[in-house]
Order: structure tokens, then C-alpha cells, then sequence
């Protein structure tokens, strides 16, 4: 759940008269045939976080840093300590796919009480959510890819449910061998086929044989920001902190899924209204990181990440200044460690001579 997944085809706001995205992808489809489920993905994210503010009650989804502001301000902790153990250098803070901005604000607060005030710099394409943004975080600047970012000083960049929307390719196992999943469209109604053969020695050999029916996924889009950051990173200076819902791959297993209204729906209905999402491979994020130089962290759970930043004490600290609120507090903090806890990821990858990040040994 991101606020910036790559669009493949240009957002429809601003353009009043064209078809709705249904429709376009439909006639796209029909004319030049199936369609990649990541080209299916990129343009149905584009749209819809380009059209609308998805986060809360009245919303699709709500995310970590929205449920208490304990976890922006750990994040804060987080960088703030980085930053002091490597000699305190002047950075660029980055954050991809910012939200509200809601996470910035409190990591920011948290990092100017311990001396670190960086500048800002936001990776978003959403009009709708760069105005939330700048309503929270004023002195930011945005930029709507990872090539303008600074190149003069090093970087901080926290991905907190970036990569699970970026766009992904599905390969599915037939009785005749391996295909990629395609998307194609009948009558308006939009459905998953298997289309061009892939060879097996493209695939990890512990999987080349597994049973018919079994989906590997992949996200290129994925492992080419992420190694761009590490790039900019190892040449530069900094860090990368993500933290999003995933696993270690590779694996099997079909992780594509739309939420709307806090509810799971169908993928493949209404494109461009819902948000598209899959689970993020970290193993692979991982090793991008290495190809590029950089010296990678974890992973750890959040649950166990948040604790040994202290979550338990921030959370006591809050209760004890507004103790109406301290069965909120109890509960917000409960959600982030051990709802979300085991499920969410925490990875981090720094630059050559960087200290050991906090929180992931």
C-alpha cells in the first residue's frame, strides 16, 4: 500500500474527457491482446492513488504510521541515531510513497529533539497526497522518481508500504510447464490467463518442479529502485530502512490481492478503484542491495524491531502524560507489535563504514 507505484500509463485526473480506466484497459485488450499483470497493476495504481487520499476510517486501508504516532517518532529515533554514530554528516531525510506525510511529521519531531534537522525530500506522484503532505511537512520537496533525489550528501530513505504495490509479474506452473500469468479481458470482465511459455531455467531450481497450478511472483520494479537507492547510497552515503508485509523467497504462492474498504475484494474488478497489492519478497530486496555494494540488515520482524527501539517505554511515557488515553495507547501499541508485528518486515542496507542500524541484529 504506497502512495507512488510507477505508472505505465499517464493518470486519468486532469483529463476529464477520457474514458474511465476500465474502459481504456478493456479497448487496450481488445485491440493488441492480453495485457502483463504488471501493466494491469501500474495503471490501476496510478489511477487510483492519483484520484483519491485512501488512508483511515474512510478510506481503504490505514497504515502503521497512522495508527500512533510511536511509530513515526521510533523511526525518527531511528535515523537520529544513525546519523549521530556516523559523525552526524549533513543528509538528505527521503521518504518513498510519504501518505499524509504523517510519518515524516513525527519522525521529523523526534529527529529535531536530538539535534538532527535534515532536509526533506518526498518521492510522490499523487496531487491528491503531495496536498496532504505539504499541509504536515511545509519545507519538503517532492520529486515523482528516485533520479532527482540529492547527489551532494548522503541519504536517509525510510519505504514504509512502498514495495507492496509495485507492479508484479506472476509466472503459473500448467501441465505443459511454466507461463506467465497475463491478464485478458471478456466482455468488460477482466481474468487472469497463462500466456507465453517461460523457460524452467529462468526460475530457482528448488521450484522449477513444482506441482501444476503453483504462481512463483517477481517484481522487477521492485529490485530496480531498490537498486538505484543502494547505488546512491553506497556512492553517497546513508542508509535504506523498509518495512512492508512479506516473506523470503523465493516461494510459491499467489499473494496478489485489492482492498477496499478495509475488506479483501477481487483484483480483477474494478481497475483503478481499489488498491492493488502484493506481498514483498525481502530475500530478493536483500540481495539487490548486495549486488550494489551495500551492507545489508536484517530482516527482523516489526514487532521485534519496534521493542528494541522501545516502543513499550515511549508508550508508557504517552499513557502517563494524557492517562485518559491509556487503554488507546495500550491497544495502538499492541497492534503495532503483534497484529502487524509478525506480518510486517523490517530490512535495512547502508553505505560501506556505516554503523550497525539499531533494531535489526
Amino acid at each position: 500500500m504506497t502512495s507512488t507505484p510507477p505508472p505505465l500509463t499517464p493518470p486519468a485526473s486532469g483529463r476529464g474527457t477520457e474514458a474511465p480506466l476500465p474502459d481504456r484497459l478493456a479497448r487496450a485488450i481488445t485491440l493488441a491482446g492480453p495485457i502483463s499483470l504488471a501493466q494491469y497493476m501500474a495503471a490501476a495504481n496510478a489511477h487510483y492513488y492519483a484520484t483519491r487520499d485512501p488512508l483511515g476510517a474512510a478510506g481503504d486501508f490505514t497504515t502503521s504510521p497512522e495508527i500512533s504516532q510511536m511509530f513515526g517518532e521510533l523511526v525518527g529515533l531511528w535515523c537520529a541515531d544513525l546519523w549521530d554514530r556516523a559523525g552526524r554528516p549533513d543528509i538528505a531525510w527521503v521518504e518513498l510513497g510519504p501518505g499524509r506525510g504523517t510519518l515524516a511529521a513525527d519522525a521529523l519531531r523526534a529527529m529535531a529533539k536530538a539535534g538532527l534537522r535534515p532536509s526533506v525530500h518526498f518521492v510522490e506522484t499523487s496531487p491528491t497526497l503531495r496536498a496532504a503532505q505539504a499541509d504536515r511537512v511545509g519545507a519538503a520537496t517532492w520529486h515523482d522518481d528516485t533520479t532527482t533525489l540529492p547527489a551532494d550528501r548522503p541519504l536517509i530513505v525510510v519505504a514504509n508500504e512502498f514495495f507492496d504495490a509495485l507492479p508484479i509479474r506472476q509466472l503459473v506452473r500448467t501441465a505443459d510447464g511454466w507461463h506467465e500469468r497475463l491478464v485478458a479481458c471478456q466482455d468488460t470482465l477482466f481474468l487472469p490467463i497463462a500466456g507465453k511459455p517461460v523457460p524452467e531455467s529462468v526460475l530457482p531450481p528448488q521450484l522449477q518442479q513444482a506441482p501444476p497450478g503453483s504462481i512463483i511472483e517477481t517484481s522487477p520494479a521492485s529490485v530496480a529502485v531498490l537498486r538505484d537507492l543502494a547505488q546512491r547510497i553506497v556512492a553517497q552515503g546513508g542508509a535504506g530502512l523498509v518495512i512492508d508485509y512479506g516473506y523470503l523467497g523465493p516461494a510459491i504462492g499467489d499473494t496478489f490481492q485489492a482492498m477496499r474498504a478495509h475488506a479483501f475484494v477481487n483484483p480483477f474488478e474494478n481497475p483503478g478503484e481499489q488498491d492493488l497489492t502484493a506481498h514483498v519478497d525481502f530475500a530478493t530486496l536483500l540481495a539487490a542491495a548486495i549486488t550494489a555494494g551495500a551492507t545489508p540488515h536484517g530482516p527482523v520482524t516489526q514487532g521485534a524491531f519496534l521493542s528494541a527501539l522501545g516502543i513499550a517505554a515511549r508508550a508508557a511515557t504517552l499513557a502517563t502524560a494524557s492517562p485518559d488515553r491509556a487503554e488507546t495507547i495500550a491497544a495502538d501499541r499492541d497492534r503495532l507489535i503483534e497484529a502487524m508485528g509478525e506480518l510486517f518486515k523490517v530490512i535495512a542496507f547502508t553505505a560501506p563504514r556505516w554503523p550497525q542500524p539499531e533494531g535489526l541484529a
